[in-house]
């Protein structure tokens, strides 16, 4: 075991969303309601993801990320610049455990593709400050446009043509990114997580859809993606039960999804929630059968401050490695900070606290 590991996803890493600071917070505000220009605005972010990439660098992370400053949510932002996406003003948000999000939604009104999308200047700017850390670039899974939009017939009528699309569409992204200077992208997903959820799939069947399905769709639809990336591209998959405010929306354990996930996508790594019992156990990860798939086990909580008990933590990063070599464990927390600009139910500090935390018990563990 090493204490380094050279490539992504590393042994200390993180999810990618942050705090958002006061002065992006007020500039936001600023901007749209015309005191401030697009342009102050972005002046404004660029000198907060600064800061906050050297605090990162700071603490010991390997991988850096812009903490999605420039987002309201961690996947519309991305979708809804998808050449045939539209963002409109829906009726409700999403529904979480305690809270619901703030009403937007997005749908596809016409062919699917990719070009002059605006997040490919975001990545630049960052990766023009990571220095000698490797920049990733967070973008939300294909699935998520499916799962989380509404498809107009005038666009697609048919299943089979939409995916067709949506995956060449990634495919470009990728490649997009990967000229932009990215090595390190991830796609967020809570897809996988709900067709965990008992709850979740019978919703999903109210809809008029087959959790089956969805399953064999998603993963071709994700493996045309990323299919003939470089070898120097890692691309990880992040599968989340919900994030906004601290609070959730699906339970379940990985065994529904498990075998797709990990000996069918070709995915170089996993960043998984194991903060709570909500996930269920480590059995799941008997499926990992690829020696160079590495799994980032979530055993930190994004959701609130308390620093975890390290021993406590060490002993579950064991049980893990009952079912996976420890060379092909990591950690992390078990989600971003701040999946819409709203953010989780802790201070900056305690964030910074958190992902600190993470370096140091990594740095104990793989010696």
């Amino acid at each position: 075991m090493t204490k380094t590991q050279l490539q992504p996803p590393f042994r200390a890493d993180h999810v990618g969303s942050l705090l958002r600071s006061d002065a992006v917070k007020r500039a936001r505000i600023q901007k749209a309601s015309g005191e401030i220009t697009a342009d102050k605005l972005r002046d404004i972010e660029n000198k907060e993801i600064e800061r906050i990439v050297q605090k990162q660098k700071e603490i010991g992370l390997q991988s850096i990320t812009d903490g999605e400053f420039r987002r309201a949510f961690w996947h519309f932002d991305f979708l809804e610049h998808l050449v045939g996406v539209e963002g409109y003003n829906a009726e409700h948000g999403i529904q979480f455990k305690q809270h619901q999000a703030k009403s937007h939604g997005i749908k596809v009104v016409g062919k699917l593709d990719f070009t002059d999308h605006p997040m490919i200047d975001d990545y630049k700017f960052l990766h023009s400050i990571a220095g000698d850390h490797t920049a990733k670039m967070t973008i939300p899974s294909p699935s998520m446009l499916h799962f989380r939009g509404t498809i107009e017939e005038s666009a697609y009528q048919n299943q089979d043509e939409f995916f067709h699309d949506l995956g060449r569409t990634y495919k470009k992204a990728i490649e997009s990114f990967y000229d932009a200077g990215c090595r390190y992208l991830q796609l967020d997903d809570t897809a996988w997580a709900y067709l965990c959820s008992d709850e979740q799939k019978e919703q999903l069947k109210a809809r008029g859809l087959n959790p089956e399905e969805l399953q064999t769709f998603y993963a071709r639809t994700i493996n045309e993606a990323v299919a003939d990336r470089p070898a120097d591209l890692k691309i990880t998959m992040h599968i989340c039960r919900g994030n906004f405010r601290s609070t959730w929306i699906s339970s379940g354990g990985y065994e529904p999804v498990a075998e797709t996930l990990f000996d069918e996508l070709n995915i170089d790594g996993y960043f998984l929630e194991y903060d709570s019992d909500r996930a269920g156990g480590f059995e799941p990860l008997r499926f990992v059968k690829r020696k160079d798939l590495q799994i980032v086990l979530g055993l930190i909580t994004s959701k609130f401050g308390e620093l975890e008990d390290p021993d406590d933590v060490k002993r579950r990063i064991d049980e893990a490695s009952r079912f996976v070599p420890i060379n092909q464990l990591c950690l992390s927390p078990q989600c971003g900070f701040a999946s819409t600009e709203e953010g989780n139910l802790l201070t900056e500090q305690q964030q910074w606290d958190k992902l600190r935390h993470v370096v140091e018990i990594a740095h104990n563990v793989w010696k």
